[in-house]
């Protein structure tokens, strides 16, 4: 029988492991190929990142899709539906899934900032089920794993997850190195915890870039994916180098 060490082990060890997962499909599939269009997924890339968010977030892309639009239509400013410049950086850690529920949830919202991902029969039938969706995916760790470790490793998961997305929206749009003119920062540790996301200021400058490294020292998995992707002809990148928005411009390293 497995002591208590050993079983907390593996269930934090399993449950970053799926947290991962679910922050590479979030950076990849949603944010940079989704909201941004800064690459194409071949359709099996596409489907088993659908799976991978569905089972692990319940996320309905063309709603994350929708918020993360309108974010940057009303960066830090009125409309926002997360700015910390707003409601505090500390209320929009502690409130980021209230935010987020509030504004993708309104179909106003959707409607205009995700008019070109309309709901699919498969949306309609699996994809939009998400009590569905996690409920597998904490039956899949389940069995898999067994009862307690499979249990334990989804509340990680959904901590980690949503500790990490919050961090994203809050702390990287306070804190963090701003080589760029724009209120979001900089941050390795966090772009470490997220696939890349905490790269911020690097990303509000250049929203349309595949790749969220701009400098040889910073390190983005989420763009280490991509090219491995690209390798085997599973993504196109549809800019090759990092093209700064014309607003953008350089005010430290």
């Amino acid at each position: 029988m497995l002591d208590v060490a050993k079983i907390m082990f593996l269930a934090v060890a399993i449950g970053f492991t799926v947290t991962t997962l679910a922050n590479l499909g979030t950076t990849v599939y949603m944010h940079r190929a989704l909201a941004h269009k800064a690459l194409t997924l071949h359709p099996l890339a596409t489907f088993i990142a659908r799976v991978t968010i569905w089972l692990s977030t319940g996320i309905r892309p063309r709603q994350w899709v929708a918020v993360h639009r309108k974010h940057h239509a009303f960066t830090d400013q009125e409309g926002d539906p997360h700015s910390p410049v707003l409601l505090g950086w500390k209320n929009v850690q502690m409130r980021n899934v209230a935010l987020y529920r509030k504004s993708a949830n309104d179909p106003q919202t959707v409607d205009r900032y995700a008019k070109d991902l309309p709901q699919t029969r498969l949306d309609r039938f699996l994809f939009d089920r998400a009590l569905l969706g996690l409920g597998l995916g904490i039956a899949l760790l389940v069995f898999v794993f067994g009862p307690l470790i499979g249990l334990l490793a989804a509340f990680v998961h959904l901590n980690a997850y949503l500790a990490g997305s919050a961090a994203v929206n809050a702390i990287a749009h306070h804190f963090g190195r701003k080589p760029y003119a724009n209120g979001a920062g900089n941050l390795q540790w966090l772009a470490l915890l997220t696939a890349g996301e905490g790269l911020h200021n690097n990303h509000h400058a250049a929203p349309t870039s595949a790749r969220l490294s701009h400098r040889w020292y910073e390190l983005d998995p989420g763009w280490w994916l991509i090219k491995g992707l690209s390798v085997v002809r599973l993504a196109k990148v549809r800019l090759a180098t990092v093209r700064l928005k014309p607003s953008a411009h350089r005010i430290g390293a």
